[in-house]
């Protein structure tokens, strides 16, 4: 499909078919997909819970307003920021940078040593609300690949992160949940798959400047 044919194409699916389940190879795409996001400096204060147990999944249902996206789908994708973005974090990003890039440390260090400064200064509740923009970065780019790969995507902001957090014991792993993506293959009992898009005209929302 074109991209645009495969936007045209994409909804949130109200209901999976619990019956099919996406192949290793399309999962793989989508975990390059989100490592291939773009983020604030390219820090990535991210991670994702890829999670296709069903029992799991039955479970975090009932912290998901019992949306019934979560356990119908294929595998269940929870978008988490890093709980600590400190030094150590960002020395180990322009450790990646020397070593694949073979940037000289005359290059690397003023930039490196301008972030470890700018993010000593923020207040953690700062830094948790800029690694959150990024993980909506994230999901966009997520949302867009499942079109085009043809897999059906649900993104919701409609979950417990504190439940879900002690459930799958995030804590101990230095994460926080912020997103949920339920992905597979819609149900053809899904009435909204059929529904035409409700957007504003495009003369409503783009603006052009010559």
């Amino acid at each position: 499909m074109s991209n645009i044919k495969a936007l045209n194409w994409r909804y949130a699916t109200k209901k999976f078919d619990d019956s099919r389940m996406l192949s290793e190879d399309k999962v793989k795409v989508l975990k390059q997909a989100f490592n291939l996001t773009a983020t604030s400096y390219g820090l990535q204060p991210l991670k994702m819970l890829i999670i296709s147990n069903k029992e799991t999944q039955k479970k975090l249902r009932e912290f998901s307003m019992d949306q019934q996206q979560v356990d119908t789908a294929s595998h269940v994708m929870v978008i988490c920021i890093e709980d600590k973005v400190d030094k150590e974090f960002i020395d180990n990003y322009f450790k990646r940078v020397k070593h694949l890039r073979e940037t000289p440390d005359e290059v690397i260090k003023p930039f490196q040593n301008f972030l470890v400064d700018d993010f000593r200064k923020k207040a953690v509740e700062e830094i948790h609300a800029w690694a959150i923009n990024q993980a909506y970065l994230a999901l966009g780019t997520l949302l867009t690949v499942c079109a085009a790969e043809e897999i059906d995507a649900c993104p919701m902001e409609g979950f417990e992160p504190e439940k879900y957090d002690e459930f799958l014991n995030l804590h101990d792993k230095n994460l926080r949940s912020v997103l949920v993506l339920p992905v597979g293959y819609r149900s053809q009992e899904d009435m909204f798959s059929k529904f035409k898009k409700v957007r504003r005209p495009l003369d409503e929302v783009i603006i052009e400047i010559d």
